[in-house]
């Protein structure tokens, strides 16, 4: 495994080179990602060459359609699914509303559904809404203590009336990497299927879906370095399956089944940005392969980092008698989310961090249900330092430093 290259990677965001954000050391990436050069070219192409209606048989219609093709071809095979598997819509709550409404039509009264309560809002609570419809919503309780989801507590709720199973493949303040494809094939064996929630998770390397065997994982381009889309992969079995929700005419191409709303389409070509720059960043370190190794290899590099950096902040924070971390206390198998509840409100907390030239956020992250079920008040919060690939030594060890100052 190649070691990061972080000039390399910084290089690659124009935000290092802002001035207005010099000094500043940004550690709220769970809250949206810097924009790296190639999304941003390619939307600034599109809004001044191909802002017009696409595929239409003149020149910059037709490069315009092609360009949002490519996006989804693209992402598609570095995650390793089929192009027309993978849709683009406004955001990941809104992919996951419509979802909910085609699962409503399909299921019967009395059927069930699974969902947790460490989950953000937008993936548990259109599907709670569910029970309108008598269909039953259990839920799969996270350990109020450490944030686990125990996978045995979960085989205990699977039956052959259970439908759909709907988790996070890490949560946005728990931070713990979930078992995908373990809890996917526990789901399978008892006849559901598995919609993921991976917008805590993608923004540290894009999964191959096929081996995690989801038939549904979600993710918002913003947090992935990209423009404000919501990314949805769903595997063509169950695409077929539920019921289309867009126009009646779109109902035989898989990718606009489930996007009743035309799509943005310059956000849509500049998301093909996102591709080339994990190509470029695999190719920098000396890979070369099929879209599906190159997506494994960014992943991978992405993570080795993240890992490295990570746990010196772990171990400065996890033996404190002023604040509680949730979540794992070893890197390994967590996401750089890193949430404390504090013997105070957080969001103050926050902005004294931000006088020491650190980004951070205080709040309930819409993971109320999370924060409740450990005990922690929503109105109080937590202060959350999230980073990504792209953050360096210097910044952790200036976070820290903060930290002491602050706490």
């Amino acid at each position: 495994m190649s070691v990061l290259d972080i000039d390399f990677v910084r290089a690659q965001f124009p935000a290092f080179a802002e001035p207005s954000l010099n000094g500043q050391a940004f550690f709220e990436n769970a809250g949206g990602s810097y924009t790296c050069r190639h999304v941003i070219d390619r939307l600034t192409r599109f809004y001044t060459q191909r802002k017009v209606q696409p595929y239409a048989p003149y020149e910059a219609s037709r490069l315009g359609g092609a360009e949002m093709d490519e996006a989804r071809a693209r992402l598609a095979a570095l995650m390793g699914v089929a192009t027309d598997e993978l849709s683009f819509g406004p955001s990941t709550t809104q992919n996951t509303y419509v979802l909910a409404q085609a699962f409503r039509k399909m299921m019967k009264p009395g059927e069930a559904i699974i969902v947790t309560n460490q989950d953000h809002e937008a993936n548990t609570g259109p599907w709670r809404r569910l029970a309108e419809e008598g269909i039953e919503v259990r839920e799969w309780q996270l350990d109020p203590q450490t944030g686990h989801l125990d996978t045995a507590q979960l085989e205990n709720l699977l039956d052959e009336n259970v439908r759909l199973v709907c988790f996070p493949h890490c949560s946005n303040v728990v931070g713990e990497i979930n078992p995908v494809a373990e809890i996917t094939a526990l789901a399978h064996a008892a006849g559901a299927f598995v919609c993921v929630d991976g917008v805590s998770y993608a923004p540290h390397g894009l999964p191959n879906v096929d081996e995690l065997g989801a038939d549904i994982y979600l993710f918002s381009s913003y947090k992935t370095y990209g423009p404000h889309q919501g990314v949805m992969v769903i595997r063509r079995a169950l695409g077929a399956l539920l019921p289309n929700q867009a126009h009646y005419f779109n109902a035989g191409d898989l990718y606009k089944r489930f996007t009743p709303a035309g799509p943005d389409h310059a956000q849509v070509a500049a998301s093909a940005g996102m591709a080339d720059y994990f190509e470029a960043l695999a190719a920098h370190h000396g890979h070369s392969g099929s879209a599906s190794e190159t997506g494994a290899f960014v992943h991978d590099l992405m993570r080795a980092h993240e890992i490295k950096l990570l746990q010196p902040l772990l171990d400065a924070v996890k033996d404190r008698n002023d604040l509680h971390l949730l979540g794992p206390s070893t890197a390994e198998n967590r996401a750089p989310t890193v949430a404390l509840a504090l013997n105070r409100t957080a969001e103050p907390v926050a902005a004294q961090l931000a006088e020491h030239g650190i980004m951070a956020g205080g709040g309930d992250f819409y993971a109320v249900r999370a924060l409740e079920a450990m005990g922690i008040d929503p109105a109080e919060g937590v202060l959350r330092i999230s980073f990504t690939h792209y953050t360096s030594e210097a910044e952790v060890a200036k976070l820290i430093e903060a930290l002491d100052r602050v706490l």
